[in-house]
């Protein structure tokens, strides 16, 4: 039998995680070369809700100046990463180009003092911003390049971790839905139940996505207030066709962003964050009209089709930072959620300050000047 057609049968496992997305791949990957791992999943393809949907790009600005750290410590990860992960990066060439009209200036310099003056923003002016964009309306005047600004590889990085996962012992269950969990009779580890089974764990991992609160009050714990918002997605064609080199474009008010993706088609998301109930999110109509018009409002391009679309969900505690570390009231359950968009772009450093929580010893080099009280769980007690 394949890894995820086996029964739960009641294993005993050094660490449970719950979800198999890039939280819970990444973080897997590397608890497995310290100690027995399961991951479980409920579908039948690990990554098919948040990670599976991610229009994911590496920014140094995205998520804030609360999450640059982890952004930064990732970059290098990403970049060249460790061979036993991979042999080649998951960045791409692409820059980014915050856009905005007269009005929009004072959030232009809210964003550069938010990060201070380090050069992550340059100034453009209007020529070159339309020498970036072709067609794009005269009105916008504000821009700023943040030529840092990568694409990624989600697919080939979600991939590479759990395979790295695999090689280093760990074990997959799909189609395995986490029903509950309690504390065993000696108060150490756990009884996790599984609608394929029962296993035993001595730390029990919530990286569940839009799922954490659920699985936080299934083992009896105290939830964090994680919210799942649901994102907006459509693949557009376009004329005249975009070039393939164009960079991410992205309205400084934040009603819009867009990128190409070859052939002349961009994809495109109104930059909604709906409030939604932790499911398979499927896009509204509505909210594609809404993401073409504001498209339009920018640049005098003809939507000749929409060739796709989608939505997905982007999980966030109440302060839109992570949350990562023992439970204080329930030191064996460990967070590992709130990733919000960002999760992707920072999902090696994370995971590495995940293993160092669990697994302890020296802190990774990687990882210096982080503040992981930052990102810990006792924030919301």
């Amino acid at each position: 039998m394949t890894a995820g057609e086996m029964s739960a049968g009641g294993q005993c496992y050094d660490a449970v995680i719950v979800g198999a997305g890039m939280a819970g791949a990444s973080l897997g990957a590397e608890l497995a070369a310290h100690m027995s791992v399961l991951i479980v999943e409920m579908e039948d393809q690990p990554g098919y809700h948040a990670t599976g949907r991610s229009v994911a790009f590496w920014s140094e600005s995205y998520g804030g100046p609360a999450v640059r750290p982890l952004t930064r410590a990732s970059g290098p990860l990403l970049m060249r990463p460790d061979p036993d992960l991979a042999d080649h990066g998951f960045l791409l060439p692409r820059g980014g180009l915050h856009i905005g009209r007269a009005e929009d200036a004072p959030l232009a310099r809210a964003m550069v003092a938010d990060f201070g003056d380090d050069g992550l923003f340059q100034p453009l002016d209007e020529t070159e911003m339309r020498r970036r964009v072709p067609g794009l309306r005269p009105e916008w005047t504000v821009g700023l390049e943040e030529a840092g600004l990568r694409g990624i590889d989600v697919a080939g990085l979600h991939a590479a971790c759990l395979g790295q996962f695999r090689r280093r012992g760990g074990a997959l269950y799909r189609r395995s839905r986490f029903v509950g969990a309690r504390r065993q009779s000696d108060g150490v580890g756990w009884e996790v139940e599984l609608s394929t089974g029962a296993v035993r764990a001595g730390v029990l991992v919530n990286a569940a996505g839009a799922w954490a609160d659920d699985v936080a009050r299934g083992a009896g714990v105290r939830p964090v207030g994680i919210a799942p918002l649901l994102r907006t997605v459509a693949q557009i064609r376009v004329d005249p066709p975009v070039p393939d080199d164009m960079p991410l474009v992205l309205d400084i008010a934040q009603r819009f962003y867009f990128k190409p993706v070859g052939g002349g088609r961009i994809w495109l998301t109104p930059h909604d964050e709906q409030p939604s109930a932790a499911v398979d999110a499927a896009p509204d109509e509505i909210d594609v009209a809404i993401a073409i018009e504001r498209l339009q409002s920018a640049v005098d391009w003809r939507v000749e089709a929409v060739e796709r679309k989608w939505a997905g969900l982007r999980s966030f505690a109440p302060d839109r930072k992570p949350v990562y570390g023992r439970d204080p009231d329930v030191p064996g359950f460990f967070w590992f959620a709130g990733q919000g968009g960002f999760g992707i772009q920072t999902a090696l450093a994370a995971a590495r300050l995940g293993r160092g929580l669990i697994v302890g010893g020296s802190p990774d080099p990687i990882l210096e000047g982080i503040d992981v009280q930052d990102y810990a769980p006792e924030r919301f007690r």
